[in-house]
């Protein structure tokens, strides 16, 4: 099969579906590749970049949908494009289904597949072909970038001779894709990063990458994750309000606010109103991800920034992945490959189109001349962080019952353990001579001494660990010295055995600790 990438039309947009390296890739499942002139040049890709990695660069749009069995595109195609799709072709794109429903029958009743990126499942096997995750990662990442332009302060806190800077505050509503790479990027820079999204059970990912969770005092039963693909749900009016009042208290004092919150198929819902833009100080910013759906504050302009009348700057960009048009390209490229792996299972070059796959299934909005979306519910569940039941507290009389049940099961142990060795000491006793016993008495305390010291040492303590083992062990040899002239060949044996054993700790700890400290050394 031959996979062709026609050149973007949409005013604005850089990002080609093709990268030179995703063509060797895809040439190894057995697909040739061609691409229309100029398609990458937005992106820093030229023509020639293409033709060295085995690609036939063709002069127009309409070679390539005659000549490629499977088109590849970023933007949703036009009415033009969607025309020259023939029947049996398959278009692989963002698509966005319920706002080009128009288009969608069209180029069903053209016969044509369309497999739309933006409704790929998030199951774990699909995570490798999720771009609407690679572009977010992108967009957020970016956003704190255009924000930081915007603010015109330092982002990280200074103590100079020139005097104090404070460092910037920033607020990152919502903590998806989009919003983790924001909070990774802001605290990087050194910004005092807070986080808010309706999902709690986010909190542990949002701490762990240096910035705050803003709680709400408020308890709300969220969907589960699996019934909403992965995504938060909508919030009750109570939830709402209390949100609303949090962030209204939060306003004054935030430098930058950047908001991520989408809902699929919906509106972006409203989440800083005018009167929290006219709390925020002069100079402040407002990045807003969602300005394409409506965005969370509705002074937003898409695809504008416009200043406030108190000096507050709102950025209404949709298209930060394009501002980054090679890295963009380069990850969404190989989301496609990934797709057309899946779509390629034999790697003889021959499209197989399984319908029964969760994910070809979910990303597959029409195929022999039907329309098959909305999909099905994937039979995987979605990626969704798991509910963690809160353990039980126990009364003053549950805790002793506990403890009590712990003793005597600890004690229980204890006593069979004393019986075993008085049996097996008694065995020995029967057959060994009173001299060997003597020796084996010590031998057995020996090790009970030297397990409870071990035992008791923390885990974290390596270094001091094998000093302590270095010394057990250097007791241990003087004493196998001293009974290695004993008349008896049994206990000559043993402790042979000991000498032995304890020079290899001794020598082994000290080599492995003197490694250890080297690692700490300065070159």
């Amino acid at each position: 099969m031959k996979f062709g990438v026609i050149k973007e039309t949409y005013d604005g947009e850089a990002r080609v579906a093709l990268t030179p390296d995703s063509a060797e890739r895809i040439v190894k499942l057995g697909h040739t590749c061609v691409v229309e002139a100029g398609a990458g040049a937005a992106a820093d890709i030229s023509d020639d970049d293409y033709r060295n990695a085995g690609v036939e660069v063709l002069n127009s749009a309409a070679e390539v949908f005659a000549a490629a069995d499977v088109i590849g595109k970023v933007r949703p195609p036009s009415e033009a494009e969607v025309d020259q799709l023939r029947e049996g072709q398959t278009l692989i794109s963002f698509f966005y289904p319920v706002q080009n429903e128009d288009l969608m029958k069209r180029a069903a009743e053209r016969g044509a597949t369309l497999v739309a990126m933006d409704m790929v499942p998030r199951i774990s096997r699909a995570q490798k072909m999720d771009a609407l995750s690679s572009m977010a990662n992108i967009a957020g990442y970016r956003a704190v970038i255009e924000a930081a332009n915007n603010f015109g302060r330092f982002m990280t806190g200074q103590v100079t001779a020139a005097g104090k800077v404070p460092p910037a505050k920033i607020l990152v509503v919502g903590a998806g894709v989009a919003g983790l790479a924001a909070i990774g990027a802001a605290t990087s820079l050194g910004a005092v990063t807070y986080a808010f999204d309706v999902r709690p059970e986010v909190a542990e990912q949002v701490e762990s990458m240096g910035a705050e969770f803003v709680y709400l005092d408020f308890e709300e039963e969220q969907q589960d994750g699996a019934a909403t693909g992965g995504y938060a749900s909508v919030s009750s009016p109570e939830f709402r309000e209390a949100q609303l009042a949090k962030f209204r208290e939060l306003a004054p004092d935030m430098d930058i606010v950047i908001t991520t919150a989408l809902i699929p198929n919906r509106e972006a819902p409203e989440l800083w109103t005018p009167d929290m833009v006219a709390a925020m100080k002069p100079g402040s910013v407002i990045v807003d991800l969602a300005a394409e759906k409506g965005g969370n504050c509705k002074l937003t302009v898409m695809d504008e920034k416009i200043v406030t009348d108190n000096g507050v700057t709102i950025v209404g960009y949709t298209d930060f992945p394009s501002r980054m048009a090679k890295q963009s390209s380069n990850l969404y490229a190989t989301n496609i490959r990934h797709f057309l792996t899946d779509l390629t299972p034999e790697k003889d070059g021959q499209i197989v189109h399984d319908m029964e796959d969760d994910v070809i299934r979910g990303a597959t909005i029409t195929h022999e001349g039907g329309v098959t979306f909305p999909p099905p519910p994937p039979k995987i569940q979605a990626i969704a962080a798991q509910k963690k039941e809160k353990p039980k507290e126990l009364t003053p009389e549950e805790k002793k019952a506990a403890e009590a049940a712990a003793f005597k099961a600890q004690t229980k142990q204890q006593v069979t353990l004393i019986a075993v060795g008085a049996i097996l000491l008694l065995g020995v006793g029967l057959v060994a001579p009173a001299s060997f016993m003597q020796h084996f008495i010590v031998f057995v305390l020996a090790v009970f001494v030297g397990f409870q010291v071990i035992w008791n040492v923390a885990h974290s303590l390596h270094t001091p660990l094998m000093a302590i083992t270095n010394a057990i062990s250097s007791i241990i040899i003087l004493g196998a010295l001293m009974q290695i002239g004993s008349g008896s060949f049994l206990v000559i044996l043993l402790a042979a055995l000991s000498v032995f054993m304890a020079g290899v700790n001794i020598f082994g700890g000290f080599m492995v600790t003197r490694r250890m400290l080297a690692m700490f050394q300065k070159s």
